[in-house]
């Protein structure tokens, strides 16, 4: 494969007068392109789902149990005009009680979709989730939180490991007390999100049959994540971190992401590709940037040549999008509009 080409026509595509556009198609080969020595799928026998997503869990390290009771306390409930905010502390995991935000249209009767927010890094632990109901300066206004509740949906935000409520020991000292322990911080984060879906099947407002995640930066990779891991997932949106982990370490990039994203033995089962293959056939959208460098565009090229294959594949290929914007780390208001025209179309 001629990966300078194939950058230079995702070149090409991205600097259109609104920043907005589609990943060229450069091939049709369904075995998976990696930039090393990696297993990949075996274009003539099926993919046992199952199995993998089993594999891939089995990766995060010495993770509470997946079935222990869960408890939830709403600490405030507050009304706008617009939509109902809830604070919540849940108990998911046994270790560290979980703040979050529960937020609805205000006017909303029955069941309603839900969106499982995943907030962003950025170095400011002190954000969290916060950021899902005020908003940050490298998004778009209004926060997704009412920009969601405008459009009928529901929403959830935790607080991960070392944000928000939850700030504390730093995350490299979160990271390396996990590891004594056999835990992986990555693996932590991704199982309360996991249980945030088990507490979302115990509301009577919400619809199960429509829940959709996304998330900007760390918040991305979450999204993908858990899309990958849990089928209860019929939407994901990924923002500005779509990263493929070989591009990455060829292209000398692995301090720009923090210790929390680094998972042990991960390269020598799973590639990038591999992880969002087990999304198809749900409807997926990712978002980018041409001047980020937390997602090199020889990476980008890379996951979707991979994934439009997969999804062609499985009958859905319009299911899986790659959008590249001109623009750096950061949400512009092109992007805002797709991502909320993605949710209106397939969730």
């Amino acid at each position: 494969m001629n990966y300078p080409l194939l950058c230079l026509s995702l070149l090409v595509s991205v600097v259109a007068p609104n920043g907005l556009a589609n990943a060229k198609n450069a091939s049709t080969s369904f075995s998976f392109q990696t930039s090393m020595n990696l297993p990949v799928p075996d274009p003539d026998k099926p993919a046992d789902k199952k199995k993998q997503r089993k594999e891939l869990y089995q990766l995060l390290g010495r993770l509470p149990d997946r079935n222990r009771p869960i408890s939830v306390k709403v600490v405030s409930r507050e009304e706008t005009d617009e939509m109902i905010v809830e604070k919540l502390l849940m108990d998911i995991n046994g270790q560290q009680e979980v703040p979050a935000y529960f937020t609805k249209p205000k006017n909303s009767t029955g069941k309603v979709p839900v969106i499982l927010f995943n907030h962003s890094h950025f170095g400011q632990y002190e954000v969290g989730k916060n950021e899902f109901i005020k908003g940050r300066k490298e998004m778009q206004s209004p926060p997704y939180a009412l920009a969601l509740a405008r459009a009928g949906y529901a929403g959830l935000c935790l607080d991960s490991w070392g944000f928000g409520e939850r700030k504390g020991p730093s995350e490299l000292d979160i990271f390396k007390e996990m590891l004594w322990k056999g835990q992986v911080m990555w693996g932590m984060m991704v199982y309360d999100n996991l249980r945030a879906l088990d507490y979302l099947e115990t509301r009577s407002d919400v619809d199960m049959k429509r829940v959709g995640t996304m998330g900007m930066s760390m918040g991305s990779t979450m999204a993908w994540w858990l899309a990958a891991l849990d089928e209860r997932i019929k939407v994901c949106v990924d923002m500005n971190c779509l990263t493929d982990y070989q591009t990455l370490i060829e292209e000398k990039g692995l301090n720009r992401h923090g210790i929390y994203y680094y998972v042990p033995d991960l390269l020598n089962h799973f590639s990038t590709s591999s992880i969002n293959a087990l999304i198809a056939p749900r409807p997926h959208l990712g978002v980018a940037g041409s001047q980020d460098p937390l997602t090199p565009l020889k990476g980008l090229a890379i996951i979707d040549e991979n994934l439009k294959e997969v999804y062609r594949k499985e009958g859905a290929p319009d299911a899986w999008q790659l959008r590249i914007y001109d623009v750096p780390h950061l949400e512009n208001a092109e992007m805002r509009q797709d991502i909320m025209a993605f949710f209106k179309k397939w969730l």
